[in-house]
């Protein structure tokens, strides 16, 4: 069995709930994700092409290993709207056990 790698928290910003809904069900279907849940509504300020920009965009937490990541990365850049999409991945330090196992299982190897 190859090895999948240590878990990962990985934070999405979609353009809208119909985005962030289709990312996330692309990642599950796709065996990139265990799971993602859909945070919802946020609003940003952020710097673009040299302005101070405001919106409101929409928050994703995907949960997959370090191995599935380079597929979810350019799974969601495919599929994103944006030019530069907030794809960030944190390492899952602690957890319970039995649900690591789980995101694990879930996610395919390559």
């Amino acid at each position: 069995m190859k090895e999948i790698g240590n878990p990962l928290w990985v934070y999405i910003t979609a353009a809208n709930e119909d985005e962030a809904e289709r990312l996330a069900e692309l990642m599950v279907n796709r065996n990139v994700a265990a799971c993602v849940n859909l945070l919802g509504a946020i609003r940003s300020v952020y710097r673009w092409e040299g302005r101070v920009e405001r919106g409101t965009e929409f928050a994703l937490v995907a949960k997959t290993t370090e191995h599935a990541f380079p597929r979810l990365e350019r799974l969601v850049k495919e599929h994103h709207s944006y030019e530069c999409p907030c794809i960030i991945a944190l390492p899952i330090t602690a957890g319970y056990l039995p649900y690591l196992d789980w995101v694990r299982g879930c996610v395919a190897p390559d």
